[in-house]
């Protein structure tokens, strides 16, 4: 059996950030690694996930996931090889997700762990396209806003992980037009020329309510909010009545200290009878067989493509959680271990 190595290295919250995260609120620090206890694997991480939802676990508030705890390794998904098994069923070299990422070695029950195919994509492709953020986007459009053919889609941060996916996915379904927003030239560029997105704007260059009446001219059915904010009382304008909209993120809001402003057209919910309706991933497990099936294809036949924005090494961990909350990522933000 092959010696394990003796320590390995794993981000804590120090402090709850305030606004903007800082580089004091985190600590890089050395931990032991032992032996997995019965019915666990010792996993080696090679990727691990940053979201935005992580920034929400770093506030000490009641949520629909705990708050990471100060002094603690923080946690997210991971994808790794197994390194050393005492739970049946599992073996060395075995490649997993789990949920304990930001670390470089984690001790994992085996219940927590899913074997993932290699042979189907690059392993980093489990935390994305082919893992919950890519279900998050098959769940949030097929199921939460009932796409049906011949939907107008409107999908806000269209050229992040989740965003690209819900695009492209509602193309190959037969939408009859997909408009994106996005906070770059180059990212707009991305999302019509290789994304296949019939129209796409930057939200930066003016008007978000006025960019998409102009790029949806005869309004939207589905609305994938990523965003929040100015984007939300957009869609509400553009809806065409019974419009649907999954409220899958609010990313615009998440570092505001002040009140975060509601729509000042909430009351056109009411005329076009529109439903708004907030998802969480995990409500939506029980379509993974489907959706690693779909998506699987949609990648081998070239229908769907995807990105990854990579970051080089565990210490720069934080480096990219900043970055992916500035907008500096394209596709999947991953951290690989060296």
């Amino acid at each position: 059996m092959t010696a394990l190595p003796a320590s390995g290295r794993e981000w804590h919250l120090v402090a709850r950030p305030h606004g903007w995260p800082k580089s004091t609120d985190f600590a890089l620090r050395e931990a032991p690694v032992t032996e997995p206890d019965e019915g666990s694997v010792l996993v080696r991480n090679k990727h691990f996930s940053v979201d935005p939802y992580m920034r929400g676990r770093m506030n000490d508030v009641k949520s629909y996931t705990p708050p990471y705890q100060l002094d603690h390794p923080m946690d997210g998904a991971a994808v790794g090889e197994v390194i050393a098994s005492n739970a049946e069923g599992f073996a060395v070299g075995d490649h997993v997700v789990h949920g304990l990422g930001w670390r470089e070695y984690a001790r994992v029950p085996a219940r927590y762990t899913t074997k993932v195919d290699a042979s189907l994509a690059p392993l980093s492709a489990f935390l994305g396209v082919l893992g919950m953020t890519g279900l998050t986007a098959y769940a949030g459009l097929f199921e939460t806003a009932s796409f049906k053919e011949g939907d107008a889609v409107f999908v806000s941060g269209a050229a992040g992980a989740v965003g690209s996916q819900v695009g492209q996915l509602a193309r190959i379904k037969g939408a009859s037009r997909v408009i994106g927003s996005a906070g770059s030239d180059d990212k707009v560029k991305l999302l019509v020329e290789e994304y296949g997105f019939d129209a796409a704007f930057n939200y930066k260059n003016g008007s978000v309510k006025q960019q998409l009446k102009d790029a949806a001219p005869d309004g939207i059915d589905v609305y994938f909010e990523n965003v929040g904010g100015e984007h939300l009382e957009a869609a509400l304008s553009s809806f065409n009545v019974h419009g649907r909209a999954t409220i899958c993120g609010m990313i615009s809001l998440y570092n505001s200290t002040g009140a975060s402003p509601a729509p000042h057209n909430l009351a056109l919910v009411i005329g076009k009878r529109l439903r708004l309706q907030g998802m969480l991933v995990n409500d939506h497990r029980a379509l993974m067989p489907q959706f690693v099936k779909d998506v699987s294809g949609w990648l081998a036949s070239g229908e769907l493509k995807y990105r990854e924005t990579t970051v080089e090494g565990i210490e720069k961990g934080f480096d990219a959680f900043l970055g992916l909350l500035r907008g500096e990522n394209t596709g999947k933000m991953i951290v690989t271990l060296n």
